[in-house]
């Protein structure tokens, strides 16, 4: 009967010792695992910081011919349609620089679009609601997302104004007489 009970206690024995070992290697792994992932963070962060630091110079290496142009427009201020005309083609430059990396106005001809458009004024018109009577700020999207809205002026319907034989809320004619 000893042997029985010094058995079952030596195999008890062994079990604890193997989840002990088991409990011990997947504390190992679980650390492991988190080390492996802080350092994944850390690498992605150090990747994302550079790709952006190589983002901003291409964009400034484009806009430096730009700068150049403002630079030597500046220089020959002295004639106004030469310096008129400089200017006029730096904003192309520019224009087209900004276009070759996905930026397109928005359009603001027609209805009143909210996910393009930001009404500053409603302006009572004879044109239908929500249409665009004129663009106080030129919206941008760059590729499919906007990155500003067009600040616009919409019509508001005018309000009619009662007409001679018209009747009130009462059902009476405006030019009936009223004792």
């Amino acid at each position: 009967m000893k042997d029985k009970k010094q058995e079952k206690s030596s195999a008890i024995k062994a079990e604890e010792k193997n989840k002990d070992t088991e409990i011990k290697e997947l504390t190992e792994t679980i650390q492991r695992l988190q080390a492996d992932f802080e350092n994944y963070k850390k690498r992605v962060e150090a990747q994302n910081k550079d790709l952006k630091k190589y983002a901003v110079a291409d964009i400034i290496t484009k806009l430096l011919p730009i700068l150049d142009s403002f630079e030597l427009a500046l220089k020959n201020t002295g004639n106004k349609d030469e310096c008129l005309r400089g200017v006029k083609l730096i904003y192309s430059q520019l224009f087209q620089t900004l276009e070759d990396a996905g930026l397109r106005p928005i359009e603001t001809n027609g209805r009143f679009d909210p996910y393009k458009h930001e009404v500053l004024i409603s302006q009572e018109s004879d044109k239908e609601d929500n249409i665009i009577l004129e663009e106080l700020q030129k919206g941008y999207m760059l590729d499919d997302t906007v990155i500003r809205h067009s600040k616009v002026k919409v019509a508001k319907k005018k309000v009619s104004e009662k007409k001679d034989g018209d009747k009130d809320e009462k059902g009476a004619s405006s030019n009936e007489h009223k004792c």
